[in-house]
């Protein structure tokens, strides 16, 4: 018997993990407010040359009265009306002397308001960005180590507590400089509280519920995706916003007395007492009964067995599948922030738009759940080739038609969100059980890689507007086509060794002639395990 097993007999998703999952959930909301909230903080109203450096900073006479909420700007706001003549008769625009003049119709402050991040400084925005994505991609290897040494509770309340801290600094950042540093550090603790929430949950639930339990941590950081769309309208400023969102953090201090440890993690670590104890209190909590405390550790006792990164492409079978599965988290989350933060050059209301982009999550996470039973290859190609095809199609649309352009960003959006979905059940059945937090941790990586580059892409947009679509239409594409060379995973046993993913064809399907005996078989072996395990605990 193993851990997974122990797990089911003292309630694999009872009462306990619930209530895990709560508390993993909530955070998920902050995570969604960090890693938007530059939609609206970093936002670029429209502006013009000031005239005199006599004129006041907060001039707005030349804006109209209505509500201006679409931020598509031409190079003419970068030069005043001179006009200078050269030597051979051929005039250049002359560039703003004395600053520039923002509208403060749609927001009373944003970093590019505040810092003049316009015209020659406007890929300073782009580049904080992505050295913010960068901070993700630190933070997924620095956090992520640190929880295999020191727990993933520590780890997860360690990055919270930084996330808070850092996040309100960033509120009072006198300087853009500093700005980007505060930043990048938010950044590296949302990995932090990523993996760490992930991993603890995951470690909690049994394996039957852990596609249900990761969808709905999904839901929560949908949420707050939308809920940020209601915060940023009533909050125009950009240092208060940033407090807004940063601030709540401070009320999860009692995750110190609640947040348990992982048990699997203390028992890997031969903290078996501990271990044991958390365990009695799931069980208690979900209405069981643990097995005895000597049989339970002859059941999770077991040697280490010592494995690399390297091993994920050191066999054919498994060469090819890492390589595939690295591109498409690459992929998804290129084009899922491509689209996300270049959302105010769609024309349309920006608020509105932030929260249709949010709600867009809801359906397109509960399709996965209806359709990846049936199928996680064709559920990974299909919805990759939705996103690409969506984003492809927005180059036909002209600029003018900015709800339709809208509309198909959100297909856009809604394919490579179910696809997001997809891909972290896909790579966790993939890869063998020795390689499997391995293989997501390098499949992370290679993800916030792309993270780092989708600012940079967008900041394409100003010099070119098709060269981002193209990318984010091709890319996709390619990821479904690869994806349709990766095995089928649906209802076939998950391999535990290299040995069994390179011999995968060679392992027998499930009976799809008599799926009644099939199913038969399996709920007679889960009951026989069950029995034993009540046998051991009614001896005790």
């Amino acid at each position: 018997m193993n851990f997974d097993q122990v797990l089911s007999a003292i309630g694999g998703f009872g009462r306990y993990q619930k209530i895990l999952y709560i508390w993993i959930c909530l955070p998920q909301i902050l995570l969604a407010f960090h890693m938007m909230v530059s939609i609206f903080t970093g936002a670029t109203p429209p502006f013009h040359c000031r005239e005199s450096s006599s004129s006041a900073a907060g001039n707005q006479s030349s804006f109209p009265d209505t509500l201006i909420l679409n931020f598509s700007l031409s190079d003419s706001s970068c030069f005043t009306s001179d006009v200078l003549l050269l030597q051979d008769n051929r005039t250049e625009r002359v560039p703003c002397r004395h600053g520039w003049v923002y509208s403060k119709e749609t927001f009373q402050s944003t970093t590019v308001t505040e810092w003049d991040l316009v015209c020659d400084n406007a890929g300073l925005n782009s580049f904080g960005s992505s050295i913010y994505m960068f901070g993700l991609l630190v933070g997924s290897v620095v956090f992520g180590a640190m929880a295999d040494r020191y727990g993933r509770r520590f780890i997860l309340l360690l990055s919270i507590a930084l996330q808070t801290v850092f996040g309100v600094a960033v509120a009072f950042a006198p300087n853009f400089p500093v700005y980007v540093i505060l930043r990048f550090v938010v950044g590296s603790t949302i990995s932090g509280v990523i993996i760490n929430a992930f991993v603890l949950g995951t470690e909690w639930t049994c394996t039957k519920k852990r596609m249900l339990a990761g969808i709905i941590t999904d839901y929560a950081f949908g949420l707050g995706y939308m809920m940020l769309a209601g915060i940023a309208y009533l909050i125009q400023d950009w240092r208060k916003l940033q407090l807004a969102i940063s601030a709540p953090g401070f009320l999860l201090i009692f995750y110190i007395w609640v947040l348990p440890q992982s048990a699997r993690w203390l028992l890997a670590n031969n903290r078996r007492e501990e271990a044991i104890a958390l365990l009695r209190k799931a069980a208690l909590v979900n209405g069981r009964v643990l097995p005895p405390a000597v049989q339970v550790e002859k059941i999770l006792g077991g040697g280490k067995q010592s494995h690399s990164a390297v091993d994920l492409v050191r066999t054919p079978q498994m060469r090819k599948r890492a390589m595939i599965l690295f591109y498409i988290w690459f992929v998804n989350v290129l084009v899922y922030y491509g689209l996300s933060l270049g959302v105010s050059r769609l024309g349309t209301n920006l608020y509105l738009t932030q929260f249709v982009f949010g709600l867009v999550e809801i359906p397109a996470r509960s399709l996965v759940l209806l359709v990846l039973p049936c199928s996680r290859r064709l559920s990974q190609s299909g919805f990759l080739a939705v996103g690409g095809l969506a984003c492809l199609l927005m180059l036909a649309v002209p600029a003018e038609h900015s709800n339709v352009l809208t509309g198909l960003a959100m297909v856009g959006k809604f394919g490579i969100t179910a696809s997001f979905a997809v891909i972290y059940v896909y790579t966790a059945e993939i890869f063998p059980t020795v390689l499997r937090q391995t293989g997501i941790g390098v499949s992370c990586m290679f993800a916030r890689m792309g993270g780092v580059l989708a600012p940079i892409i967008n900041m394409l947009h100003n010099h070119s507007p098709t060269i981002p679509l193209v990318i984010f239409g091709t890319s996709p594409l390619l990821g479904a086509v690869l994806a349709l060379a990766l095995p089928e995973t649906a209802d076939r046993p998950l391999p535990d060794t290299v040995e069994d993913a390179e011999n995968w064809d060679m392992r027998s399907p499930p009976n799809k002639e008599n799926p009644e005996m099939s199913e038969d078989i399996i709920q007679s072996a889960s009951s026989t395990e069950e029995q034993e395990l009540r046998h051991l605990a009614s001896q005790a």
